[in-house]
């Protein structure tokens, strides 16, 4: 009995030596972000930002610039013929081991977008070390320029970019998100664009700039803000925005803050039109009344929610036109939608979906707002009683 017991004891002791292949942090040079960039001669410019170990090793926190011992954060880059070609060239001048695993953002330049991102995603999904939950950006201008930008609140240019796509300011896309989108049937994509932008006294900044559309995984076209706020109404992506109209017969403006919204996409085949049914339901609280108007009044609401219904079927129909008619590039999911309602009907034309189909599908728009709170006062409390519009 007692050799019996001693068994499970031998077995126990062999789990407890698990650290003959561990890796120490003081040999890792840890990845925060990690660009794309296509060269004249099209090679592949890899750049990485990777954590500065004098700093950690001095305990410097807080936001950027220079603190303590030095930057918070260093910038390596290289080229190759394939990614993983220059990762293996920066590797041999690196001390230590390059290490993704914390590895916040992808910079895709936006000249690589425009030559074709397809083969570059292979590495990011196929590679075990890179992130699939990193968010990626395309950039205007080279990686290497973006993460040398110093933010003022966070502790390096790829964390900020992570904050920003958590806001969801914009498309907010992950690299799962991204080799999905290329390897659908209808092989389109949409990335958040990033720009520098300067911001005084003589510092930088970074902000999301609209959309690139991509088609073949290519880019075929930008859209701004306001387009690109279409097109997440569409793909049912508005969690947070803000909406300021100007109410008919008066002056100034009234801000609305639409806290909750759900899209749902109906589609429909029939002796071969091809329709999408687009039903918005959103709840929106008034934030700001510069107008005389009484938000108490239900007719006052009644005329505000239409004006809204109409502010976002005008927007939403803007965005169509640019991604159906000129981009031709289903970034909307209506695809999927239709293969997974009407399966044998798609077979017949997903072969030329984004060219024939898909721009000629008629989408009709049903939106709903209803305006839930009028805010802390209903009437204008700057306002005196004899001047408050109550009709």
């Amino acid at each position: 009995m007692k050799q019996l017991s001693i068994i499970p004891v031998c077995l126990l002791m062999l789990l407890l030596a698990g650290c003959w292949d561990r890796t120490e942090v003081n040999d890792l040079a840890i990845v925060v972000g990690l660009g794309l960039h296509k060269m004249e001669d099209e090679q592949v410019e890899l750049s990485l930002q990777l954590v500065n170990p004098s700093s950690m090793a001095s305990g410097v926190g807080g936001g950027g610039g220079q603190q303590g011992t030095g930057e918070l954060t260093t910038v390596e880059k290289e080229i190759g013929k394939t990614t993983f070609d220059a990762r293996s060239k920066l590797q041999e001048k690196l001390s230590r081991n390059i290490f993704s695993g914390h590895n916040r953002v992808v910079f895709i330049s936006e000249k690589m977008a425009e030559k074709g991102i397809r083969k570059h995603i292979d590495f990011l999904s196929r590679h075990p070390k890179p992130r699939l939950r990193s968010y990626v950006f395309v950039t205007k201008g080279a990686p290497a320029d973006f993460f040398k930008v110093m933010p003022d609140l966070e502790s390096s240019s790829a964390e900020t970019a992570r904050e920003l796509a958590n806001l969801e300011v914009g498309m907010s896309v992950h690299v799962k998100d991204l080799v999905q989108m290329t390897s659908d049937e209808s092989e389109n994509a949409a990335l958040p664009i990033l720009e520098i932008e300067e911001e005084p006294p003589n510092t930088q900044g970074l902000r999301v700039s609209g959309t690139a559309v991509f088609k073949d995984g290519k880019m075929v076209g930008q859209l701004d803000d306001s387009l690109t706020r279409g097109i997440l109404w569409l793909r049912d992506e508005i969690n947070d925005a803000a909406v300021t109209v100007k109410p008919e017969g008066t002056e100034g403006y009234i801000s609305f803050n639409i806290f909750d919204s759900k899209t749902k996409l109906i589609p429909k085949v029939e002796n071969g039109n091809w329709t999408m049914t687009v039903n918005i339901n959103s709840v929106d609280d008034a934030v700001e009344n510069e107008t005389k108007l009484n938000l108490g009044n239900p007719d006052t609401i009644n005329k505000l929610e239409k004006q809204l219904e109409d502010r976002i079927e005008k927007r939403i129909r803007t965005a169509l036109e640019h991604v159906q008619k000129d981009m031709q590039a289903d970034i909307l999911k209506f695809g999927e939608v239709f293969h997974r309602h009407y399966p044998d009907q798609w077979a017949k034309v997903k072969d030329n979906w984004n060219e024939e189909t898909f721009p000629e599908v008629t989408v009709e728009l049903n939106s709903d707002v209803k305006i839930k709170r009028p805010g802390r006062s209903t009437s204008p409390p700057t306002v005196p009683d004899d001047e408050v519009i109550n009709e």
